[in-house]
């Protein structure tokens, strides 16, 4: 097995054993277990458990980054991609389901390190609204606002529909969140939200 496909393997089973055990309980000889890989290995390619659980978290990241860029890309107008990764991020985070349930709910404790990984990501996804706000307000589809604010708001509201649909276990995120999110992200914005 090459080093991409162990790397792999061993990300995917320490997945599933923080899934199962949560971060604190998981040790690596369950990871190294579960893998079918040696301590060796884990230690080859992550020096501890931390770095194997932000390099999920950068996994994750770079899961929802793809989504939304694909989903940028095939729309016009500076609403319209936004609405188009709002849109990909729900479907994101129900398609990594156990992993978005790792980093959101279950990864608060962990301290400076994670904490700083989060505001990391957290920062990457708000330039990314901010830019596409700044342009629909630039090309007046919105009203002149602060799109800083209204950046934080979005990603507030996002991020507690998605840990309400983490502790609840509804089936269908997008299904159920999308129609009235979206809305109620446009209008707090001064955009004309689509009819449901």
């Amino acid at each position: 097995m090459n080093k991409i496909a162990t790397r792999k393997k061993i990300l995917e089973a320490a997945l599933a054993v923080f899934a199962q055990k949560g971060y604190h309980r998981a040790i690596v000889d369950d990871i190294v277990r579960v893998s079918g890989t040696s301590k060796g290995a884990v230690y080859h390619h992550f020096p501890n458990k931390e770095a194997l659980f932000l390099a999920l978290v950068d996994e994750f990241a770079s899961h929802l980054a793809a989504a939304a860029a694909e989903a940028i890309a095939a729309q016009h107008g500076a609403l319209k991609k936004v609405e188009g990764a709002l849109r990909a991020a729900l479907e994101t985070f129900a398609r990594y389901r156990q992993l978005a349930r790792i980093l959101l709910l279950e990864a608060v404790s962990l301290g400076p390190t994670y904490e700083a990984k989060r505001a990391e990501v957290h920062r990457r996804f708000a330039e990314l609204i901010k830019g596409y706000l700044d342009e629909a307000a630039a090309e007046g589809s919105i009203p002149p606002l602060n799109t800083e604010v209204a950046t934080l708001a979005w990603l507030g509201a996002t991020n507690e529909v998605v840990i309400q649909w983490l502790h609840t276990g509804r089936p269908d995120l997008v299904a159920d969140a999308l129609p009235s999110l979206t809305r109620l992200l446009l209008r707090s914005i001064g955009a004309e939200a689509p009819r449901p």
